[in-house]
């Protein structure tokens, strides 16, 4: 009958057979008990480097994740399995590790997620959370998370941020004694601070807005990041008027009357100028033969189709322009460092202050001076370019170096004459900041860009 042997590891037992075979004086004769029981051979060489081969397959306490790197190879390259490692780290199947995260390998299982908090919950982002991971540990969905922060699937979140955790399925503690609401914020349009932990879906809260209102009136996407110390603008609340009505204010002058014309002033857009006539943006557009990407120049004649409401005798002299709120932001090294390319590739091209002021102020506006892999359609990289509307291939336009070039165009525009950079748009140089900017971009947002004046001076000022 065939002895039987416990099952060992494939690599093991390899490693017991070669010594076996390679090393046989080693093994000492077998010796006998005083009762003439052989006892088992004991092995001298061979054992002390089996005891090393076995060391060297011990996994580690922890591993920092490479590039490329997934659970399940982790696992394989340490003898461990994949559903050890997940429960080490609380990690669910369906979990996405990055670059730089710390896993366990060793030590017990990671303990039970504590029971969900309450509903309204907040919860503090720390190095190596993911999403799909701080909505488990909660019990509650994925997707309840995204949505309970302004958040989608792409969006990236930082150690610090504060996400807001929505009510889950266990029980909750008996509901304390209802407190009086906070109060609202002020009706009147006004800004705010960003403070570390913020989102976009707290803000609106707090202020008694949709997520959709601030994200709009800042020209923003449910992609978009925010950071500590940047400005947002907040649209007027829907607060309720008060009780006393003031006396009504006196009607407005009416519009110009029909077929009349208008001479195009610095900072105008084809926006303001349709909303001061009281007619549609598409009108003006229409009555010119222009299109949403078309760019207005100091000087020049705009015709303003007529409007519904009757000429006024003597109209009087249209109101200045609203100031634009201007935003500022503190730079981490990332942004940092993208704002030192722009303004290094700015300088080495010859291009004016102001045209990499300007360039500064768009890369913010677009891509929060970041090299983004993702957003509106197929629009990619520091500046946001579109490989469909011919600013390169997907690789080209997140290549921060060829793309800021592309930017400011000139003779040393790798397009060539495919795209039109900031150096080739005629009288840029007499155009506002918003303008030059649009005129390169064509976003659907063009007055946007202004916001970034001041701060994009200030940066130059501070890494140039």
């Amino acid at each position: 009958m065939r002895p039987t042997t416990a099952a060992a590891p494939a690599a093991l037992a390899g490693s017991i057979a070669l010594m076996l075979v390679a090393t046989p004086a080693q093994a000492a004769e077998p010796s006998r008990t005083a009762a003439g029981a052989r006892q088992a051979p004991a092995f001298t060489g061979p054992a002390a480097v089996l005891n090393v081969r076995v060391a060297a397959n011990t996994p580690p306490a922890t591993y920092v994740v490479g590039k490329g790197d997934s659970v399940w190879a982790i696992a394989t390259r340490f003898g461990l399995r994949t559903s050890d490692v997940l429960a080490l780290n609380g990690l669910a199947a369906s979990s996405i590790i990055r670059p730089g995260q710390v896993l366990r390998l060793t030590g017990a299982p990671a303990a039970p997620a504590p029971a969900p908090e309450p509903s309204g919950g907040d919860y503090t982002v720390q190095k190596g959370d993911t999403i799909s991971g701080i909505a488990s540990r909660h019990g509650v969905s994925t997707q309840a998370v995204l949505s309970a922060n302004g958040l989608v699937w792409s969006s990236i979140i930082y150690p610090g941020q504060r996400l807001t955790i929505p009510g889950s399925s266990a029980p909750t503690a008996p509901a304390p004694a209802p407190v009086a609401p906070s109060t609202p914020p002020p009706a009147a349009a006004g800004g705010y601070v960003v403070q570390k932990g913020d989102t976009i879906y707290a803000i609106a809260k707090r202020s008694g807005l949709s997520t959709a209102a601030v994200l709009d009136a800042n020209g923003l996407t449910s992609a978009s990041i925010i950071y500590p110390g940047q400005r947002i603008v907040i649209p007027g609340a829907s607060a309720p008027a008060p009780a006393a009505p003031t006396a009504p204010a006196p009607p407005a002058p009416a519009p110009p009357s029909a077929s009349g014309a208008y001479t195009v002033k610095g900072g105008d857009t084809i926006s303001g100028i349709a909303k001061s006539h009281g007619v549609t943006t598409q009108a003006v557009l229409g009555a010119n033969g222009l299109g949403w990407s078309s760019v207005i120049y100091p000087g020049q004649r705009i015709s303003i189709p007529g409007a519904a409401a009757p000429a006024a005798t003597a109209p009087a002299a249209p109101a200045p322009p609203a100031p634009v709120v201007q935003l500022s932001a503190t730079l981490d090294a990332e942004q940092t460092a993208n704002a030192q390319l722009i303004i290094r590739i700015g300088r080495e091209l010859g291009v004016p202050e102001r045209g990499i002021a300007i360039a500064l102020g768009s890369a913010m506006q677009e891509s929060s001076l970041r090299n983004l892999d993702h957003g509106d359609r197929d629009s990619l990289g520091l500046f946001q370019q579109r490989p469909s509307t011919g600013w390169g291939t997907a690789d080209e336009v997140r290549d921060p170096v060829r793309a800021t070039k592309a930017f400011y165009g000139g003779p040393s525009d790798p397009n060539g004459s495919r795209t039109r950079g900031l150096l080739d748009i005629a009288g840029w140089e007499a155009m506002t900041f918003t303008q030059a900017a649009q005129a390169v971009q064509i976003s659907a947002y063009p007055d946007y860009y202004a916001k970034w004046e001041q701060a994009s001076y200030t940066w130059l000022a501070a890494l140039g």
